[in-house]
Parts: structure tokens; sequence; C-alpha cells
């Protein structure tokens, strides 16, 4: 997570280049650097270390009891933002009265769309449906990607809103220690008779995305967070409570899904103004170097400099470019010297540091 983190923090920094902002992070004991990353690669940031894991909403409520701004943004740090992210999010936000959230455009690490990113109130009868593979009143589908519109749940990802409002409702529910938090959060916003809202305008790069069913003890700890909602926000009911039961012991059941298709790697194109010998050492397929993203062939693994491209202009080339060539993408802070990427939203991906 570490340097999934480090990448994050220097999108985020971009973005607020002309933003009045303050940028906090909080670590729940993470085992790795990252405290030192921060403290070393960003003597600005709030850093919170935690001495423990007292899970997502529990740590993002402690941040924000020590933020200052009007506006919160809730954002993971597996994600990716482009450098007007936050200025298009504002200007919305600020052009809309009874705001409750706002969320953007979520992507995979290869430019998919995660439909996470606007869904309809999981209600038990919508969550059997899906389970069973009907989606369609799950999602969101009345708005497409790019569109802007109200919707009813945003994912904890990227979650854009008022303190005001935040507190308002009593941030993030601490009985969810994983998992429907988000949900939690988007349903009490609007049973405040607040409005949320989906903006396609603006896209983030979300490496993780919403696994799918990996294994027995995901889906346990998800529907396990759904039956806290349920129990919390519905009637309680002989038929709501057997039809809970009923969704979360079919989830438990369920095979770990994964995603089909494997890609075959004619050679990796490096888009930069230079490739440093280490770079080169550690590509074991047939290289090319280009400083025009139009000279991309399909099936190639395309690496993208950080201090070449803009944030921007990476997110747009792989949203770009998800349907019409196989590609796979790793996004390379040169002077860190690592580069990371993933192939799929099921799983964080990989980091390959040199």
């Amino acid at each position: 997570m570490r340097y999934f983190l480090e990448l994050c923090l220097r999108s985020v920094e971009a973005a607020i280049k002309n933003i009045e902002a303050e940028i906090i992070v909080v670590d729940n004991n993470s085992p790795d650097d990252s405290c030192a990353m921060v403290k070393q690669l960003f003597p600005n940031v709030k850093l919170i270390e935690n001495e423990e894991n007292q899970g997502f909403s529990k740590g993002n409520n402690i941040g924000v009891a020590q933020a200052k701004g009007e506006y919160l943004c809730i954002l993971n740090p597996d994600t990716v933002v482009a450098e007007d992210t936050f200025s298009k999010v504002l200007g919305f936000a600020e052009s809309n009265t009874n705001l409750g959230i706002v969320g953007c455009q979520l992507m995979d690490g290869r430019g998919k769309f995660l439909p996470e990113s606007k869904r309809h109130i999981p209600t038990p009868k919508v969550a059997l449906q899906k389970l069973i593979g009907n989606s369609k009143k799950y999602y969101n589908n009345n708005l497409k990607p790019n569109e802007v519109g109200k919707t009813d749940i945003l994912v904890g990802a990227f979650m854009f809103l008022k303190r005001g409002v935040y507190n308002e409702v009593n941030g993030l529910d601490e009985d969810y220690f994983m998992y429907g938090e988000d949900v939690d959060l988007s349903y009490k916003v609007l049973k405040a008779g607040y409005n949320n809202y989906y903006f396609g305008e603006s896209s983030v790069i979300h490496y993780k995305g919403e696994s799918t069913l990996r294994d027995k003890v995901y889906a346990q700890r998800f529907y396990g967070a759904m039956e806290i909602f349920y129990k919390k926000h519905f009637k309680k009911s002989v038929l709501i409570s057997a039809l809970v039961k009923i969704v979360l012991s079919l989830a438990s059941k369920r095979n770990p899904v994964g995603e089909s298709g494997v890609l075959i790697k004619r050679e990796t194109i490096v888009i930069s103004d230079s490739i440093d010998e280490e770079l080169k050492n550690r590509i074991n397929s047939p290289l090319a170097f280009t400083s025009n993203v139009k000279d991309v062939p399909s099936e190639a693994q395309v690496i993208l400099d950080t201090e070449f491209l803009s944030y921007k202009t990476i997110i747009e080339f792989i949203k770009t470019n998800n349907t019409s060539k196989q590609n796979t993408y790793r996004i390379w802070v040169k002077s860190s010297n690592f580069m990371l990427g993933s192939d799929s939203s099921v799983g964080r991906g990989e980091v390959v540091s040199f």
C-alpha cells in the first residue's frame, strides 16, 4: 500500500495546487513504511498514526475531526486523481443547493468503468437479485458513465461533501469495520433530506475497485456489513429477516470469482521523454520508446511517466483506450524509482520498485 499511497498523494498535491486545502492521512497501524514515506516526501501532510487498525469508519472520523475546511473529500489511498478533479467537483458542489455527497467516475487500472460509482439503495430484495446475477436494480444505469445526475449511493473511495453535512449525520458509522459504511453514509445523508450526486465529468483511477467475491471471508464480511445496514435502516419483519439470512447464506457459499481471459503482451511501450538503464533492465519484453501517446499499438504494456505526462492526461489516455486496445498500464514515478498498475478490478495490482 505504501507505493499506492505515494502515487495518490503526488496526484492530490498536484490537484490542490491552486486550491486552499489540507491533506490529512490517517494510518491504521500499517505494517510497511507508509508513515516514514509520508514524513520524508510529504512534510506538509498532516499524518495521524493510530496504534492499531480501528477500521475504515473510525480512521476517517478521526481525520475529519481534525479537518478545518468547509468541504471534505474522503479518498482511498489506492486512487489517482487528475489535476482538475477537485476544482471541477468543487465548482459543481457550489452551484447546487441542498447538496449531500458528490461522487465521480471511478475506473480500474485498465480504464474499465466501475459500476459501483453510482448505485441504488440496496434493499434486501435488490441485494438478493444482484447475488443471483441481476444487478440491473443495484447499479444506477439510468445515468451513463460520463453524465451528471442524482443517485442514491456512492462509493467510499471518493466522497465529496460539506463537513457540516458529515457531522450532522454523525459521520461514518463505526459499527462497520470494513465494507458497507459508504452505503450507510449515503443513505443517512438521503434520509436527512439532501441530494447525492454522481459527477461523471471527472474520472479517478481506483485500483482495487469493487472486488468481486474472491473467497468466503470477503463474502461474510461484506454481507455481514449489509446485515448491519438492514437492521439499522429497515423495519424488522419476519420476511426481511428471512431474506437477509438467505442472502448471507448464499453469499458465504458462493465460489470465488475472477476475470477470464489472458492478455498476451507483445511489447512494452514507454511514454516519456527519457528512459533510464534501471527501467530497461527490469523490462523482460521487447521495449519501445515514444513521446507521442498516439503511437501506442494494441496488446502492449504501456508505461506512463508522471514527470512527462500530467495525471489528467494519464487518466484520460487509459480511459480512452480501454475498449479499442487490449493494453495494460503501469504508472511510472520516475523520481521514486517505482511503477505500479492493475490489470483488473479484482485485486490491488502490481508494484515494481527498482
